[in-house]
């Protein structure tokens, strides 16, 4: 009866305890070597994907490491960013708050935003009405957007960086009677890009939503 290499191998998965009975088989059987094609004994090979798999599992651990220290960076950030928020004793204060962390503690170059309320506004440029279009496409935004493409309506708003503009962040803000867009943008096309994480963006959209009920409406 002719046994193929399946069957071998599905009889030695059966039996782990094989090699147990035949230890002599590990140093008697050679197999080629991975990278140089000499030959060498089963248990050489055996060592060799052990650490193969350890070399592995090392560059995930430290993959690992990087994303929690990145994430951790990213906490202390909008902690620091909510105190400032917190402290704001005016709309104007909380808005300046919320650049100055923008470009200094997230490096975003561009930042803009625009909101809209029942009553009567105040008279700051971030109250600048917004399109029909522009404020159906907030509402409609369950988080935000990241990409290559912006309203040209939005565009308008960066002024004489515009034309440079080449990702841009969408965050709705929702809080009681506030509603509104605050959009952040490079000209480095990969700083915001449509696959990225938005849970940071949704959370620091939140507190300057917040933030900014206290002074309106």
């Amino acid at each position: 009866m002719n046994i193929n290499h399946d069957q071998v191998a599905q009889f030695l998965k059966d039996h782990p305890d094989f090699f147990s009975q035949h230890s002599d088989l590990l140093t008697a059987l050679s197999v080629p070597h991975p990278y140089s094609g000499q030959t060498i004994s089963l248990g050489e090979r055996q060592v060799m994907i052990l650490r193969d798999r350890a070399r592995g599992l090392e560059v995930k651990l430290r993959e690992f490491i990087q994303f929690a220290e990145e994430n951790d960076a990213i906490g202390e950030k909008l902690h620091r960013l909510g105190l400032g928020l917190l402290r704001a004793r005016s709309l104007e204060a909380v808005l300046q708050a919320l650049y100055l962390s923008l470009r200094e503690d997230f490096s975003v170059p561009h930042a803009c935003l625009r909101l809209w309320t029942a009553g009567t506004p105040p008279e700051l440029t971030e109250f600048t009405p917004a399109s029909d279009l522009l404020r159906t496409l907030a509402d409609e935004l369950q988080q935000p957007r990241c990409g290559h493409e912006a309203p040209e309506e939005v565009r308008l708003w960066f002024g004489e960086a515009s034309p440079n503009l080449r990702s841009f962040a969408l965050a709705p803000l929702r809080e009681g009677n506030v509603q509104g867009l605050l959009v952040l943008a490079s000209e480095d096309a990969k700083r915001f890009y449509p696959e990225m994480g938005t849970l940071y963006l949704s959370w620091l959209a939140e507190q300057a939503a917040a933030a900014v009920s206290r002074f309106v409406g």
